[in-house]
C-alpha cells in the first residue's frame, strides 16, 4: 500500500485525485495539505511541514509557490517522491526540479494525460518529416478559471517541435503589436480562456495548399488524476531522478 500526501486537497484537481485515489487497492491518501483548510476524510494541514503521517509518495496540485516547501518536505523525508502536477513554474523553478532531481525522486510532467504525450511524439515526427516547408502554430483552449497563459502543455507541445528543429524556433506568443509578415522560424502559441473547457491542444502544421492539424480534447479532469496516481504508485520506491511520462509508458510496456 502506497501512501499518499496530497498538496492542493481541496481544489477541482484534489477532489478529482481522491475520487480516482478511493477506486484504488494500491494507495491511499494518509494527510492533505492545502492553504484553504477544511475537513475531509483525511487530516488537512495548512503547513506542510506540519504533516506528521508516513509519506512514500507527494502529489502536488496546488501552485507554482509551494515548489520549494515541497522540495525542502522531500529532502528532510529520505525516500519519499514527489509528483508534480502544478503548471506554471517559471525558468528558475523548472531549473530547481531539474537539480533537486539529483538528490530526489521526482516525477514531473507539465501533463499527466497518455494522449497528450502521444500527440506530443506525433507533433515531433511531423516537424522532421515537414520541416521549414511548414508554419506551425499551437492553439490551446482552457477553462475561464485557469491562471496561467499559455499553458504548461502548449509550451510542452512546442518544445517538442522546436526540438526536432534543432532548437531554431522562436516562440511569438502575440502578433497585434508587429505589423509584418510571419518568419520562418516563428512558433505561434495562443491561448483561449473561456467557459469549463478542460483542456484542448492543436498542433497545426500549415504549407502550400495544404493543412495538417494534430489535435487533443481532454473530456473530464479525472484524467489528469489518473496519471497523477498511476506516476505516484510507479515513484513508489525509485531512487533519485527525474522521472516523467515516458518512463511511466515504458514500465507498461514491460509490465
Amino acid at each position: 500500500m502506497v501512501n499518499l500526501l496530497l498538496c492542493g486537497c481541496t481544489g477541482k484537481m484534489g477532489a478529482a485525485v481522491r475520487g480516482f485515489v478511493k477506486e484504488r487497492a494500491d494507495c491511499q491518501i494518509v494527510a492533505g495539505v492545502d492553504l484553504a483548510g477544511g475537513t475531509l476524510e483525511f487530516p488537512v494541514y495548512k503547513e506542510i511541514t506540519q504533516v506528521t503521517e508516513k509519506v512514500d509518495v507527494l502529489i502536488d496540485f496546488s501552485h507554482p509557490s509551494a515548489l520549494s516547501p515541497i522540495l525542502d518536505y522531500c529532502r528532510t523525508h529520505p525516500g519519499t517522491a514527489a509528483v508534480l502536477c502544478t503548471t506554471g513554474y517559471d525558468l528558475e523553478q523548472a531549473e530547481q526540479v531539474k537539480s533537486s532531481a539529483q538528490e530526489l525522486p521526482i516525477f514531473y510532467s507539465r501533463n499527466m494525460s497518455l494522449g497528450i504525450n502521444l500527440l506530443m511524439e506525433l507533433a515531433k515526427t511531423a516537424e522532421t518529416v515537414l520541416g521549414t516547408s511548414f508554419d506551425v502554430e499551437i492553439v490551446e483552449a482552457h477553462h475561464n478559471q485557469k491562471i496561467d497563459a499559455p499553458s504548461g502543455t502548449a509550451l510542452m507541445l512546442a518544445d517538442a517541435v522546436n526540438e526536432a528543429r534543432q532548437g531554431s524556433m522562436k516562440y511569438t506568443y502575440d502578433r497585434h503589436s508587429q505589423r509584418k509578415k510571419r518568419e520562418i522560424p516563428e512558433l505561434g502559441i495562443h491561448s483561449i480562456r473561456g467557459g469549463t473547457i478542460v483542456g484542448e491542444h492543436q498542433v497545426i502544421f500549415a504549407g502550400r495548399h495544404e493543412v495538417i492539424t494534430l489535435a487533443h480534447s481532454a473530456q473530464s479532469k479525472e484524467l489528469f488524476a489518473a496519471g497523477a496516481v498511476n506516476a505516484a504508485v510507479f515513484m513508489a520506491g525509485r531512487g533519485p531522478g527525474l522521472y516523467d511520462m515516458s518512463h511511466l509508458v515504458q514500465n507498461g510496456k514491460e509490465g
